[in-house]
């Protein structure tokens, strides 16, 4: 009896801790907690009806995965990112894309994933073609999340296919962070056109087996990519700087 207790007593607290780091970052992509506000130990444990102890240990891991940064007076804040701060993740993303897409076409596919792979690549054509008889310049917001649920199963599909869990871990929580801190404006469809072509070459390089072409297509996309967060960041920090002008 004695040696079953706390086994079940940490168990109970590994689920209130998951629950609370899945709960305050849902928080933070969702914008509910924005960018240099402090996160509420206090508020957090009310909503979860829990104590603070697994919110704080939650507070912690979302610090170490650069989510959060701690501060001696705030305590734990949504982190500001800057240009630089892009640069390095969309880097990291490039070499570990690189590496597993070449793994991935080195090795047989199985035609389920080609299949899978071929429907998440017409759906950004299918965007591209409600947008064209649209009268709007770019997606709507719910176009939007379609767009990104396409792209992003692209992606965690290819690594997936790799079959390395640890670089799988990575890349996915280097996306979330690029999705959450990187701008990124409505996709027009310019840009759709050009992610589907990209996604295209990088299907046809898996299906052949080619991993010299399926790798430089991939890094090729990845680096468009970072091209546009990052004009997108400067238009937003100029923005923010004139306004800031305007008020002062």
């Amino acid at each position: 009896m004695t040696k079953t207790r706390p086994r079940t007593t940490v168990s109970k607290d590994s689920l209130i801790r998951e629950q609370a780091y899945r709960h305050i970052q849902r928080k933070i992509v969702s914008g509910d907690l924005r960018v240099g506000e402090a996160v509420s130990e206090i508020l957090i444990a009310k909503e979860l009806g829990s104590s603070r102890t697994p919110i704080r240990e939650a507070l912690g891991q979302l610090v170490a995965e650069g989510l959060l940064e701690q501060t001696p007076n705030r305590g734990a804040i949504v982190v500001q990112f800057g240009r630089q701060d892009i640069i390095d993740l969309f880097e990291l993303r490039e070499a570990l894309e690189i590496f597993a897409v070449g793994k991935a076409a080195a090795r047989p596919v199985r035609e389920a994933d080609l299949d899978r792979l071929k429907v998440l690549v017409d759906e950004i054509l299918a965007l591209k073609k409600e947008l064209d008889k649209s009268a709007r310049d770019s997606l709507n917001s719910s176009q939007f999340q379609e767009f990104i649920k396409s792209d992003m199963g692209f992606h965690t599909l290819l690594i997936r296919m790799a079959e390395n869990a640890r670089i799988s871990k990575v890349v996915n929580d280097t996306r979330l962070l690029i999705r959450i801190f990187a701008t990124r404006g409505l996709p027009n469809g310019k840009e759709l056109e050009a992610v589907h072509q990209q996604h295209s070459e990088v299907l046809q390089a898996v299906s052949v087996r080619n991993p010299a072409r399926a790798m430089e297509a991939i890094g090729a996309h990845i680096r468009e990519s970072l091209h546009n967060r990052l004009d997108e960041f400067d238009n937003w920090e100029r923005e923010a700087s004139l306004e800031m002008d305007i008020h002062f």
